[in-house]
């Protein structure tokens, strides 16, 4: 068995900023400035980290970035003012919207008011039927796109492979099953309801592995099989506080012939994946 290849998301990352470096130039020759408009609401110490990582990588991009920063105490009405504003600002081409959103607030109330043209996120039910229906309506969410960007840079092939997807939710399970379907795999997806049996069979039958539970190492060497290609989405806490994914890598690792880290692996991607569908709507907007 060959040694396994860890499939590191910085190089894909850096590799999809230079080529968006250039059509974010390219844009403003035609003067479109990409811009993308970051709301939070109060001072969550996970948002403002995801806010200054994606803020540096817009600028490596040339992408502009114009911060909303809203109280905590902002009513459900109030911020939703805000968010129609942003959908008839023409200078702005993507908005994202940090969540959870604090107590009170609707959360799937205020995300739907996004336009799905700015919704570079894919957290609109208009970018789930874009995903679902094939359509190039909103974006699909950034985590399930990174998923299959990090196939394609590594050359993974889904044509007639057995896929299995852990996990249902609309941020990365549905979605990324259905992006796998479309590149013509076999997907089987899991669930917190699937039999323990089913899952370990489903997983050791499976080519490519996605997890997408949300359990810290849940996915160990009972429910893998040999030389698969193992994409694990989690960001979990372990017993010593430490990051780490919904697989056991030490148990994983020497059995496949490829795994992402955590962290490292697909997370990793996602910042600049958020800045290609900025890049993505600004072209949109030209047409």
């Amino acid at each position: 068995m060959s040694e396994t290849v860890v499939l590191r998301g910085k190089p894909v990352a850096e590799e999809m900023t230079e080529k968006d470096r250039q059509v974010a130039q390219q844009l403003r020759e035609k003067g479109i400035i990409p811009t993308l408009a970051i709301v939070r609401v109060g001072e969550d110490p996970g948002d403002l980290a995801y806010e200054r990582g994606a803020s540096k990588r817009a600028e490596k991009t040339g992408i502009e970035v114009r911060h909303i920063q809203l109280e905590v105490s902002i009513t459900q009405e109030e911020l939703v003012e805000q968010i129609r504003q942003l959908n008839q600002d023409d200078a702005v081409h993507g908005v994202l919207m940090l969540r959870p959103l604090p107590r009170g607030i609707d959360e799937k109330y205020v995300c739907e008011q996004l336009a799905p043209a700015k919704d570079i996120d894919g957290i609109t039910s208009g970018s789930m039927a874009g995903v679902f229906m094939d359509t190039d309506t909103g974006f699909p969410p950034c985590t399930a796109q990174a998923c299959m960007d990090i196939l394609d840079y590594y050359g993974v092939d889904l044509t007639g492979r057995k896929v299995t997807v852990m996990g249902r939710s609309l941020v990365i399970g549905k979605p990324v099953a259905m992006m796998a379907m479309r590149r013509n795999a076999t997907v089987t997806v899991l669930h917190s309801r699937t039999t323990r049996e089913d899952f370990a069979k489903a997983g050791r039958d499976a080519d490519i592995v996605i997890a997408a539970m949300g359990r810290a190492k849940m996915v160990g060497a009972d429910e893998l099989g040999l030389d698969q290609v193992i994409l694990d989405v989690g960001i979990n806490s372990d017993e010593d506080g430490g990051l780490c994914g919904d697989v056991d890598f030490a148990a994983a690792e020497p059995a496949a012939s490829m795994i992402t880290p955590v962290p490292g692996g697909v997370g990793s991607v996602t910042t600049a994946v958020l800045m290609r569908h900025v890049l993505q709507a600004a072209e949109k907007s030209l047409e």
